[in-house]
């Protein structure tokens, strides 16, 4: 008689290793982090890992990034349908999630990688993909305010203002502990965009 055969387990996919580098790198950021850390976080064998971004841990925490640029995009783009304000709201609900589920020990990958000093004076490709999803989010919402009455110039500025603020805020929230200063941004941020769209 022979034994049975042991089944295999499935290959960890592609997307569920750049989800976990995503996560990984939001809580402890980039250089702090090593691809067999990203490959652990995810659950996922560090050859799996190789076979899927032979260039290492640049390639894996660009992925990374754009991940997570397109993640929110889609959100974005679904809630801004309905106007600017939904979609500030929508924005916003996603960070607090992400705050709140991982008790304020993780943020957004995207600027964990933007604001990292790089070790060569060449841009990595992982910022640049950082910078290319920060103007991603900005246009997302200049676009709904323009579309709603805001002219131009200051629906380019106040998109600005909103990424730089709610960002900057995420970070506030997990430096304290608490989820005030999301909800106090999102209320001034609110009227700032309702009074934009009501007196272009």
């Amino acid at each position: 008689m022979t034994p049975p055969r042991e089944r295999k387990a499935p290959a960890p996919s592609r997307e569920r290793i750049v989800a976990g580098a995503a996560d990984m790198i939001s809580r402890r950021g980039l250089s702090a982090t090593s691809i067999r850390e990203m490959a652990k976080h995810a659950k996922a064998p560090l050859g799996s890992t190789y076979h899927y971004f032979p260039e290492g841990k640049q390639q894996l925490a660009t992925e990374a990034v754009r991940y997570t640029g397109e993640w929110v995009s889609r959100r974005l783009r679904k809630e801004l349908e309905a106007g600017p304000v939904e979609g500030l709201r929508a924005f916003l609900s996603l960070w607090r999630k992400i705050v709140v589920d991982s008790d304020f020990h993780a943020g957004c990958p995207v600027l964990a990688v933007a604001i990292e000093e790089p070790q060569t004076d060449e841009i990595p490709p992982p910022l640049e993909a950082a910078a290319e999803v920060f103007t991603e989010w900005e246009n997302l919402l200049a676009t709904s305010l323009r579309t709603h009455g805001t002219p131009p110039a200051q629906a380019a500025q106040l998109a600005t203002l909103v990424l730089a603020a709610v960002e900057g805020t995420v970070a506030l929230c997990r430096a304290r502990r608490t989820i005030q200063p999301l909800d106090d941004t999102a209320h001034q941020l609110e009227e700032l965009i309702a009074n934009a769209v009501r007196n272009p």
